[in-house]
C-alpha cells in the first residue's frame, strides 16, 4: 500500500533521522510512503489564532494540494504539522463560511472540498498496521531497556485533534511494549519542553529539559522516547547542555520512536540516524545487548 506523505520543513533539516526511520520500517511492513509533489511550510501552531483566518492558508493549500493528488488520506510525521493541518482541517469543515473565504482567497488554487483525513505517523502504525503485527516482525527485542514516553504537547492538544487521552496517553507504552522494553512512567510525559523559547531562552530551557529528564533517571529510565523534532531537540541538546548547570546530573539518551523500531526489526544501522544526536544513542543498545554497533563520533 501506497501512503501520501507530508513532510514539512525539519524532516527536510534538522530531523532527517526521523524522515529516514520512517521510510525504511514502512518498507520493512510492507508499504511506502510517497512524498507530496507540492508542499509548502504548514505554518506552525502559532498562527492558528481563531481571529486570524489568513493565517490558516498555508496548511490549508496543503490539504488542497492532497486532493489534487486524488488522495483522501494524509500521513504526517512532525508533531507541530501535523497538529496545524488536523486543526485547520477541522476549522474549515466545521465553518464552511470560513473555508469559503479561504478558497475565494486562493484564486490560483482548486477550491478545497474537505475530503482529507490527516493521520499522524503513530496513527497509522497503530491503526493501519497493528502494533502486534509489529511485536511480530521484531528481531532485535529491546529487552532489559528501561524507556521512559515522552508525549509533549502537540500530540494531545487540543483535544479534538488528539491522537490519544491527553491526561493518561498509552500510545507509545503499547508501542514500547511491542518492542519488547520495559515502559517507566513520568507525571512530566505531557509537560512542555519549552519549545520555541528554546531560541532566545537557551537556559529556561535547559532547565525544563532537566525536570523532565531528571525524573525518569530518579525512576532508573535509561532512556527517553519521543516523536516530535522540537521535543528532541530541547531534552537531547539543550538537555546536555544542563550538565553544566547542575551538579551530579548525567543526560540520558533520546531516540525517535521510529529509530527504536528500525533497531528492534533488525534494519541496517545505516538508517538510525544517530549522528544527529548530542548524547550518543548508540552506547545503551551496545550495553543492553540489543545491537553491536560501533561508538558514533560526536
Amino acid at each position: 500500500m501506497k501512503i501520501l506523505y507530508y513532510p514539512g520543513c525539519t524532516l527536510k533539516t534538522s530531523a532527517k533521522n526521523l524522515e529516514k526511520t520512517a521510510y525504511a520500517i514502512t518498507e520493512a511492513l510492507g508499504h511506502e510512503l510517497v512524498e507530496m509533489q507540492d508542499w509548502n511550510c504548514c505554518g506552525v501552531v502559532a498562527s492558528l489564532t481563531t481571529d486570524d483566518l489568513m493565517h490558516h492558508l498555508a496548511p490549508l493549500r496543503n490539504l488542497i494540494h492532497v486532493e489534487d493528488e486524488g488522495e483522501d488520506k494524509v500521513v504526517v510525521l512532525c508533531d507541530m504539522c501535523c497538529n496545524t493541518l488536523k486543526q485547520t482541517n477541522l476549522r474549515v469543515k466545521e465553518n464552511p463560511d470560513d473555508l469559503e473565504t479561504l478558497n475565494a482567497f486562493m484564486d490560483r488554487e482548486n477550491d478545497y472540498k474537505g475530503t482529507v483525513t490527516v493521520y499522524h505517523f503513530l496513527e497509522f502504525l497503530r491503526d493501519e498496521i497493528g502494533f502486534d503485527v509489529i511485536k511480530k516482525m521484531v528481531k532485535n527485542p529491546l529487552n532489559g531497556m528501561k524507556i521512559m514516553p515522552y508525549y509533549g504537547c502537540m500530540l494531545l492538544r487540543p483535544r479534538e485533534v488528539a491522537i490519544d487521552d491527553a491526561e493518561d496517553p498509552q500510545i507509545f507504552s503499547e508501542l514500547l511494549t511491542a518492542l519488547g522494553a520495559e515502559v517507566v512512567d513520568n507525571p512530566f510525559k505531557i509537560e512542555c519542553c519549552g519549545s520555541y523559547h528554546t531560541i532566545e531562552e537557551k537556559q529556561l530551557v535547559s532547565k525544563r529539559a532537566y525536570r523532565i529528564t531528571n525524573y525518569a533517571v530518579e525512576r532508573e529510565a535509561d532512556a527517553i522516547m519521543l516523536s516530535c523534532p522540537l521535543c528532541r531537540f530541547n531534552l537531547d541538546v539543550r538537555g546536555k547542555e544542563a550538565e553544566k548547570m547542575f551538579k551530579g546530573y548525567k543526560q540520558i539518551p533520546v531516540y525517535y520512536y521510529t529509530q527504536l523500531i528500525a533497531v528492534a526489526l533488525g534494519l541496517d544501522p545505516t538508517v538510525y540516524g544517530f549522528d544527529q544526536h548530542m548524547v550518543d544513542p548508540t552506547l545503551l543498545l551496545k550495553k543492553k545487548g540489543v545491537l553491536q554497533i560501533r561508538k558514533i563520533e560526536i
